[in-house]
């Protein structure tokens, strides 16, 4: 199977990047995420896991993939897929505005831009995300980007995923 490529997209901010889907590490979550392109979603970055901005998504596969080239410690340019139910992320703490805005499974899409991050949550415990792609042109300018949603904030921002 040829390599696929995606975009991922600060929209407001028209800044990409492409990544490169690790079909031979995680072709079901692979398969699951290209066949919902293009997705876009509010933005957010993290709060514990450090260097990440993520969006959330209704499910999108007709059964969600296992934990496939599973991840607790993400590198610059890993894209990773997680599940949570809508008691995992329906809390205040999270600070998501609108309980009725998650559904009762949530698929968040992320981006890790910089290195150091650790996957641990400190309601839940480790939190394993499935490491589906790899940024491979455009992270430096994507990395400055995040930073400044970190500085400045997500609002209004939106982050998309497009198949390149």
């Amino acid at each position: 199977m040829a390599d696929r490529y995606l975009t991922v997209a600060l929209d407001k901010r028209g800044v990409r990047c492409t990544a490169r889907l690790l079909t031979d590490k995680a072709p079901l979550t692979c398969e699951a995420v290209w066949q919902a392109l293009p997705l876009t979603g509010d933005v957010y970055h993290a709060k514990y896991a450090r260097n990440e901005i993520y969006a959330l998504f209704p499910a999108f596969a007709g059964q969600e993939p296992p934990l496939e080239n599973p991840t607790v410690t993400p590198i610059p340019g890993d894209l990773c897929y997680f599940t949570f139910s809508d008691v995992q992320l329906g809390t205040a703490s999270h600070g998501y505005e609108r309980r009725d805005a998650i559904g009762p499974v949530t698929v968040d899409l992320a981006l890790f831009y910089e290195r150091n991050n650790l996957l641990l949550n400190g309601d839940t415990g480790w939190v394993p995300g499935i490491v589906w792609g790899t940024v491979v042109d455009g992270l430096d300018e994507m990395a400055d980007a995040c930073q400044d949603l970190w500085r400045h904030g997500v609002s209004g921002e939106t982050l998309s995923f497009r198949r390149a």
